[in-house]
């Protein structure tokens, strides 16, 4: 019997959330939460949802404590993980549970935003991705959690995305300093939300910049994801930009995985380099060296501005 809980660390409904997974299989899994009286409806695709007070009940009945990112790679490891972009259509109420924390009562300007996240033509740049840099964002500042103008940077950093480089970013803020305007908020604050969102073009924040060190590093998270996601990630990316000839692709990624390979440091804090330096650097060096990873020198400069990481 092989049963993982991760740290009540998610949070929704004025409370913290676990995921209760198997390593083995979804029949133990499921044997498991029915033992210990977890309700159907907790399940999503390949865990369970608990709340915090059940934490030490679970661990009691068997349940082995772990870090987030482990249970994530225990799932992945196994064969069991959803791929996070087959969840995309599916993820308008954990998205909403974490939307209320930050903006309750702005139902519509959460539609607008997941709407804009969820448009046909994204594949890497969607629901998911938001997600993504959300839960990052959770695991990097545990237990404190995130300021508002960092979540609120989150959700907005790829509002408007068409695959323009800096473009895209620069919209993206426009967008938050209106729809923000219109919400209420201080000026301060959305003069700090745009101020974010624009960082996110090139990952390269000030020192001493420490909320955006802390975004940069959770946009980023995916780069030192497991073999399998770096792999999913490179096929959604690719689709991102299915309008562009393979050629042109294939050297544009070059000069952006270079790009990135250059950025000194990568990650900011230092949680985010224990967490994802290594295997980030190993899957960018990888990514150069894989058949058809085109020179940076062979793509126009036209391609070139059109692709982000």
């Amino acid at each position: 019997m092989a049963i993982f809980v991760d740290p009540p660390l998610w949070p929704a409904h004025g409370t913290h959330f676990s995921h209760l997974i198997s390593d083995t299989s979804l029949e133990e899994l499921h044997a498991f939460a029915a033992a210990a009286g977890i309700p159907d409806r907790a399940f999503d695709g390949d865990h369970y949802d608990v709340p915090e007070r059940r934490f030490d009940e679970l661990v009691a009945a068997g349940a082995l404590p772990v870090e987030a990112r482990i249970l994530v790679r225990k799932l992945i490891s196994c064969g069991l993980r959803i791929p996070a972009r087959q969840r995309d259509k599916s993820l308008k109420l954990p998205l909403l549970n974490r939307w209320n924390t930050i903006m309750p009562g702005h139902d519509a300007l959460f539609l607008d935003l997941l709407d804009r996240w969820g448009e046909e033509h994204r594949k890497y740049h969607g629901r998911t991705h938001l997600l993504a840099v959300l839960e990052a964002l959770d695991v990097l500042t545990e237990p404190a959690g995130s300021p508002r103008t960092v979540l609120l940077a989150a959700w907005f950093h790829d509002a408007v995305y068409r695959g323009v480089a800096g473009q895209d970013e620069e919209e993206s803020a426009r967008l938050a300093e209106d729809r923000l305007a219109r919400a209420g908020l201080p000026d301060a604050e959305i003069e700090e939300v745009a101020r974010l969102v624009r960082l996110t073009s090139d990952h390269r924040p000030e020192p001493g910049d420490d909320d955006g060190a802390l975004l940069c590093d959770a946009d980023l998270s995916v780069l030192g994801g497991e073999p399998e996601q770096y792999a999913r990630y490179l096929a959604a990316v690719r689709e991102d930009y299915a309008h562009i000839a393979d050629a042109d692709f294939a050297g544009g990624r070059a000069a952006v995985v270079r790009q990135l390979l250059e950025l000194d440091p990568l990650f900011h804090r230092q949680r985010a380099r224990e967490l994802w330096l290594d295997a980030a650097r190993r899957n960018l060096q990888g990514e150069l060296r894989r058949p058809g990873a085109g020179p940076a020198d062979c793509v126009s400069p036209q391609s070139e501005a059109h692709l982000q990481a």
